[in-house]
């Protein structure tokens, strides 16, 4: 399988590698080490809920885009977040800068009108 399918599960458990939760799921291991990724699955919620998710999807083709769809997915997501961020970062800047600049405008102001009164 191509490790580009694999990239919505990098990182996501320490405790599994994520190639062999994959072959857990096409039924590629042995009695043993099935036994141990049950052990496994069943300690961490998440990848259960992960597992029986994925489960539903049958045949190893429709599981790969399965795989390639959630990673699109996520990936998306995380860009329009990143971009929402990026605009809220802009307008919540705006009014501070300008509070500044009318501070520095009214002291300006100020000094002039002052300057004029003594020179009067």
């Amino acid at each position: 399988m191509p490790d580009d399918l694999l990239n919505i599960l990098s990182d996501s458990n320490k405790d599994i590698d994520n190639q062999l939760l994959m072959d857990y799921l096409a039924g590629k291991l042995s009695a043993e080490q099935r036994h141990e990724v049950e052990k496994q699955i069943a300690d961490n919620e998440f990848v259960s809920d992960a597992v029986d998710g994925l489960e539903t999807v049958t045949g190893d083709k429709d599981l790969q885009k399965v795989v390639a769809q959630l990673n699109s997915s996520l990936h998306k997501k995380l860009r329009q977040k990143k971009t929402r961020k990026d605009k809220r970062k802009w307008k919540d800047q705006a009014w501070p800068y300008l509070a500044i600049i009318l501070i520095i405008l009214l002291a300006v102001m100020s000094f002039l009108i002052i300057y004029k009164l003594r020179n009067n």
